[in-house]
């Protein structure tokens, strides 16, 4: 989709991040029926005014999403421009033939697109380069929001424990990433104009949170299925090491599974990361199958 052939709302120095939210406030939802048969004209004919409404209609999807990566200390300006990119992606590959609302799919993308943008400008230096540390970077923040949801500054002994086991990183990279992230946090009583307005009064809109937790719920609704679907592959030992070490609610230490399969901690590891890199596999390919992934 070339974003020269038609107008929407950009972040510009002059009124700023508080006159863009307002803008984006004005355009209108669409019903199912009426996001279908624009989605269907877009892509039979190209019609640009079609993609235009598809796109305006979930701008305040965008932010609300990138509000929810806030803590990283980056502009949330250029968060929302990298999320309308990924919106604008979405639209252009929507198959509205496949039963679901475009916000459901556009999540995947608006989503990535901001990380991207967030990985490219902390560098790999600051936040580490295996696959683990990017998953610290990205989780840290909401399982401290499960575990000590009232913490500030260092995080008590146990809690880093716990982090670190359920991330499978060094205690060491849970203090040091923490310490990078906490300070960066942005209060949502910070103002965001110069009219007085707070990240609060933008937050609470209830239109935008409604539509945002139908889109949330049919994302969780449909990894349930995946995950039950693909679950299949795995092997009754690789079950049982995965659902206790990633899928309960108090996951079992590699000790415990140690004593009881009686085999070395080093190989529990080693099943439990084989059996979830198989069921990762298996779920985005049918996840794309689907096509509830981006196909890159």
């Amino acid at each position: 989709m070339n974003t020269t052939t038609f107008k929407f709302p950009a972040i510009s120095n002059e009124g700023g991040l508080s006159s863009y939210l307002d803008q984006i406030k004005k355009f209108p939802m669409l019903d199912a029926e009426e996001e279908y048969m624009l989605a269907k004209n877009w892509k039979a004919t190209g019609n640009v005014k079609s993609a235009e409404k598809l796109v305006t209609s979930h701008l305040r999807l965008v932010a609300k999403i990138a509000m929810g990566y806030k803590g990283y200390g980056l502009p949330l300006s250029e968060m929302i421009s990298e999320g309308n990119v990924g919106l604008m992606q979405a639209v252009k590959k929507f198959e509205p033939e496949k039963g679901f609302r475009l916000a459901t799919y556009a999540m995947w993308w608006i989503k990535a697109s901001i990380q991207e943008y967030i990985l490219r400008s902390w560098s790999l230096v600051k936040i580490g380069t295996t696959t683990a540390q990017k998953k610290l970077f990205f989780n840290l923040k909401k399982i401290k929001n499960q575990i000590a949801p009232k913490s500030e500054g260092d995080l008590r002994e146990e809690h880093v424990k716990d982090i670190a086991n359920r991330l499978d990183v060094s205690e060491q990279e849970v203090i040091s990433m923490n310490r990078r992230l906490s300070g960066k946090e942005q209060s949502l009583n910070a103002p965001i104009g110069e009219d007085g307005d707070e990240w609060q009064d933008w937050v609470v809109d209830q239109n935008m949170d409604q539509e945002l937790k139908l889109a949330q719920q049919e994302e969780i609704e449909q990894r349930k299925d995946l995950l039950k679907d693909s679950i299949k592959i795995l092997n009754d030992r690789e079950k049982e090491i995965l659902y206790s070490r990633k899928l309960n609610d108090n996951p079992l230490t590699l000790e415990d599974l140690s004593k009881k399969y009686k085999i070395s901690r080093e190989r529990i590891r080693q099943i439990e990361n084989k059996a979830f890199e198989k069921l990762q596999k298996h779920m985005i390919n049918a996840a794309k199958s689907k096509n509830l992934l981006p196909a890159n």
